[in-house]
């Protein structure tokens, strides 16, 4: 069976809601039932053969073809299968996600991987504000499973994470594991103000020095025996994490936020 695979056929001016297209909603329904499903399209609702061209069969292998920026939900809730993105999406990319795997290959919006609780997330462009984080009002963001992200991430990512691992080979915005409750955050490239704003536990892996508040405190030079097992479990993953070369044990360990709990951790390579 050849993947299920929905083609734009015209971007339109207004947002649409994609979430019932996932592969554990579609996995007993037919290609007639699947084309008849009604999407939020702005204030009116727009038919699945409206907006793409539906081609294969396979519900558990879902692509999307010529993406664009106002595709919101995408991969909500995912609960099993393998989801593929071409093109750019819009925000809460693979909000929810509770297993299986959903590629992007382009940029995503606000509140990617937003209160995910398990699977593997991988962003091959950048993604907004809020990766990984809660929604507003909520007090537990990312609760488990993986996300790599091979561009740029923008502000408060991980903003008020509990669980899982967040690979970002880019950038990192402001605020970057702020509020965070637990987990990991690894960060090869460069860090904004903020970092580790008012975080009680988890670890912030650096690649380069970062710019801490006086709240954070230097606890010296340090070798850690667990980030070898850490680094050798990244191998897995096409991703310059799984590179040898990348893999230090060496690091200058800060702990903070002292205005919040002080449990965190940001280790910095030596």
């Amino acid at each position: 069976m050849s993947a299920l695979t929905f083609t734009v056929k015209q971007a339109t001016q207004q947002r649409v809601d994609v979430s019932p297209l996932v592969c554990h909603l579609l996995k007993d329904m037919t290609l007639a039932d699947i084309t008849a499903i009604e999407l939020q399209n702005g204030k009116r609702k727009i038919r699945v053969d409206e907006l793409f061209e539906v081609s294969g069969s396979d519900s558990q292998n879902i692509v999307f073809r010529k993406s664009f920026a106002k595709l919101d939900f995408i991969g909500k809730e995912l609960e099993a299968g393998s989801m593929v993105v071409h093109g750019d999406a819009g925000a809460y990319f693979g909000i929810g996600m509770k297993s299986g795997k959903l590629t992007m290959e382009g940029d995503v919006g606000l509140y990617a991987a937003c209160e995910m609780k398990n699977g593997l997330l991988t962003i091959n462009g950048n993604a907004g504000d809020f990766l990984g984080a809660a929604l507003p009002g909520n007090k537990q963001g990312m609760k488990g499973g993986t996300v790599l992200v091979k561009g740029n991430v923008g502000q408060r990512a991980g903003d008020h994470m509990r669980r899982g691992t967040m690979l970002i080979e880019g950038d990192a915005g402001d605020y970057c594991g702020a509020r965070m409750i637990a987990g990991t955050i690894a960060v090869m490239g460069n860090t904004g103000q903020f970092l580790g704003y008012a975080m009680q536990r988890g670890t912030l892996l650096l690649w380069k020095a970062p710019q801490l508040s006086a709240t954070f405190n230097d606890c010296g030079s340090h070798t850690l025996a667990f980030l070898p097992i850490l680094f050798k479990s990244f191998s897995k993953f096409d991703s310059k994490f799984a590179e040898q070369s990348v893999a230090f044990n060496r690091v200058q360990r800060y702990g903070g936020d002292m205005a919040e709990k002080g449990r965190a951790e940001v280790l910095v390579k030596l």
